[in-house]
């Protein structure tokens, strides 16, 4: 009895080691860049994950930065995929120009986007795009097809900005880029808070708010006129699509994105979380990430 105890509790510590080692070992590989965009802002980028390996991008959302993905860029059975992630115009330590016209633009996004890929050399990745980086996705699909991707995940995707697919919050939006300093953080920690159903733990509540104390005050007023090509972009994919939505989304409607995305390209296939708001990537991490590397797998062999 006590030698079957101990061989098992070797074999639990040998697969910790293993585990360990390779954490470590892909932290090693892991790194950061800075690439160029067309009109000249500097884009940070991060890369981790096994680089020869099936590439995914990761697009965060409003107010955010890379490290929205934590609990994807730092998980085990994603490691096997070549992952990247940047910051947007604006976002983290992106630049951040003061111009309307570099946010409200949405072809400078996806330029943003496909410096990315080309930058990094990445092979017909799957792009992840979460609430704005849906729109960033659209855009992208609209100005350079699908021929060089091989898939999309809208997470909590914004379709298009229009009132019958966007949750009305008149007051937080205005107060958003209010020039009181008081008002405009008070607005985006109750903007952070719609983001859940099931708030993330403390430490990860208040490094979102780090990173929407980081975003430009210009873009955040600018990106509420932002032009989306969603009808150009959706339409003409012709790689796999999945939405993913929370069913508790307190900022996007999600049945109206849904059925408008369906009717662009009746191709897309969504899923709900039950248990989500609009942000299931932390909320539910273990199915997202499941869901994900599942729709990885098949879109790379397409």
């Amino acid at each position: 009895m006590h030698r079957i105890i101990s061989l098992r509790t070797l074999g639990v510590i040998a697969a910790t080691l293993a585990m360990f080692v390779t954490l470590s070992t892909l932290a090693a590989q892991s790194k950061n860049l800075t690439i160029t965009a067309p009109d000249g802002i500097d884009l940070a980028v991060q890369e981790s994950g096994n680089p020869d390996g099936p590439a995914v991008i990761f697009i965060h959302g409003l107010l955010g930065s890379h490290l929205n993905w934590d609990a994807q860029s730092q998980n085990v059975g994603l490691q096997r995929y070549r992952i990247i992630t940047y910051d947007l115009r604006g976002h983290g330590q992106s630049s951040k120009p003061m111009e309307a016209d570099a946010y409200r633009d949405g072809r400078k996004w996806a330029d943003d986007l496909a410096a990315v890929i080309n930058s990094t050399h990445a092979r017909t990745p799957v792009l992840v795009g979460w609430s704005l980086g849906g729109t960033v996705i659209s855009n992208y699909l609209a100005a350079y097809g699908s021929e060089h991707i091989a898939g999309a995940v809208y997470v909590d995707g914004v379709i298009e900005l229009t009132p019958d697919q966007i949750v009305a919050h008149p007051q937080v939006y205005r107060d958003m880029v209010s020039q009181d300093l008081r008002t405009h953080l008070d607005a985006e920690r109750t903007f952070l808070s719609l983001c859940f159903h099931t708030r993330p733990d403390t430490a990860t509540f208040e490094r979102l708010i780090a990173n929407a104390a980081m975003a430009s005050w210009d873009m955040q007023s600018a990106i509420q006129s932002m032009n989306v090509a969603a009808s150009a972009g959706l339409s003409k994919a012709r790689v796999p699509i999945l939405l993913i939505y929370g069913a508790h989304d307190a900022l996007v409607n999600t049945e109206a994105a849904i059925a408008r995305a369906q009717t662009l390209n009746p191709q897309i296939q969504n899923k709900i979380y039950a248990n989500s708001g609009h942000a299931p990537f932390i909320e539910e991490p273990d199915r997202f990430n499941q869901d994900l590397s599942a729709f990885i797998d098949i879109s790379s062999v397409q």
